[in-house]
């Protein structure tokens, strides 16, 4: 049987992950797939925010033999504290644990750059095995992307996907294409179409920049919280393995164009990069807190990024011989806290279908989809309303949500909201696939 020949676009999370799973099966060595993983920056991106690790995630790490190395890389965030304008706490709440408890920090927190780094460093060593084996293992493309995307059949009546990279030029086929490439997927774009990507990513008016500053007295092992007039929150954040302080400044607002227009489809050259700040600075000058100490640092800060907050929604994850896999088919955004879940989650899924159906990726992307549908469901629910609730306009609805929110956890009614949120087990069944499990790995 000839082994799949399969082009993943993305090296982030999904991407490595998905690799590593699929290398995984009980397969002979020379039936694994040939995998090639395309990346479109010249080197892996370390920039994002800090991300969560939930539920399902945690086993997801534990199969891949990643808990310890990411556990020992987690950020040292103890819980959140809402503050005041003079930096007074009138609420708080403790990190959760790794169960069905949805809590703001989680028990494994890490930054999105660290937790890339790792999954491709794990996919590399087990690239390295499987070649030893005599297998093909993964080859690494970094620096270019596709600039065409088109299925046909051969001379026996098999789908494949052609392809061309940009800048080299180079055309190449492949018996599977899987998008991992995240909120803006150029794969999704050019395999459905660019004119429906306004039905397929719904916006949801808001807006964040996340970039490191250095500590100062004020910051501690506990996240703050702070919301301010005119829908504008900050928040600072520990990461007690690079020593800095992560900030994420956002604004919920559906009239300002320029928001959207800044954000360029995640563009990340120096003029996209110098209109994002200036469009921040210009929105939480006067916010007040430590926002004059912010938005100083915000200006020399090398790793900034600014996002639409936004969630993907897709009636179907594959077209032929293509996939969309993590934020590419199904990104819940940064308010569900189930990104990195989400996307470990899926790879796991998408690389033991591919493993259960090596012939037939059509049978194989319905098996995934039929296994990932109710936990994104979940995911992706909302509160009505939630964003403009939480992110008051007026001084008065600022009061009124820091009475609400001191409310709901002197009550304890936060968490029952919380476990609410949580995925509910049937949304989380983990399927055996027969894939090896890997022995905890250190770098």
């Amino acid at each position: 049987m000839a082994p799949l020949n399969i082009l993943i676009v993305g090296c982030s999370i999904a991407g490595p992950a998905l690799a590593t799973f699929l290398l995984l099966s009980t397969l002979p060595t020379s039936e694994k797939p040939r995998i090639t993983i395309l990346e479109r920056s010249s080197a892996l991106r370390t920039q994002g925010q800090n991300i969560d690790i939930r539920g399902v995630g945690v086993t997801m790490i534990r199969k891949l033999g990643l808990e310890a190395v990411i556990r020992a890389s987690s950020t040292g965030e103890e819980g959140v504290r809402w503050v005041t304008k003079d930096n007074r706490v009138w609420a708080s709440h403790p990190a959760g644990n790794d169960g069905e408890l949805h809590t703001p920090t989680s028990g494994i927190e890490i930054m999105r750059g660290r937790l890339a780094d790792i999954c491709l460093k794990r996919s590399k060593a087990l690239r390295d095995e499987v070649e030893q084996e005599g297998g093909t293992g993964i080859k690494y493309i970094f620096g270019d992307y596709l600039d065409e995307l088109d299925q046909q059949e051969d001379d026996d009546g098999m789908q494949q996907v052609h392809v061309r990279f940009a800048k080299s030029g180079d055309r190449r086929t492949y018996d599977v294409v899987i998008g991992a490439d995240g909120l803006h997927s150029q794969t999704r774009k050019m395999a459905w179409g660019i004119e429906g990507e306004t039905d397929r990513v719904k916006r949801l008016d808001m807006f964040g920049a996340f970039f490191s500053i250095p500590p100062e007295k004020t910051d501690t092992t506990w996240r703050r919280c702070f919301h301010t007039t005119g829908r504008r929150l900050i928040m600072l954040r520990p990461d007690v393995q690079s020593g800095r302080t992560t900030a994420f400044l956002s604004v919920v607002n559906a009239k300002d164009r320029r928001l959207a227009a800044v954000a360029a489809d995640g563009s990340h050259g120096p003029d996209a990069l110098a209109a994002q700040k200036a469009l921040i600075k210009g929105y939480f000058h006067d916010a007040g807190w430590e926002s004059e100490r912010i938005l100083r640092e915000m200006t020399a800060a090398e790793d900034f990024y600014y996002e639409v907050v936004a969630q993907v929604k897709m009636d179907k994850w594959s077209k032929g011989r293509v996939v969309l896999v993590g934020d590419a088919a199904y990104c819940a955004s940064p308010l569900s806290g189930m990104g990195a879940t989400l996307a470990l989650y899926g790879a796991y899924n998408l690389a033991g279908a591919l493993t259960r159906h090596p012939q037939d990726p059509g049978a194989a992307f319905a098996e995934y989809e039929e296994r990932m549908r109710a936990a994104v469901g979940e995911a992706q629910k909302l509160v009505p309303g939630q964003l403009r609730i939480m992110n008051p306009e007026t001084a008065w609805g600022v009061w009124f949500v820091d009475a609400l929110v001191r409310l709901l956890v002197w009550s304890r009614l936060l968490n029952l909201l919380f476990k609410l949120k949580g995925q509910k087990k049937e949304s989380v069944h983990v399927e055996e696939y027969g894939l090896r499990e890997l022995p905890e790995w250190t770098e």
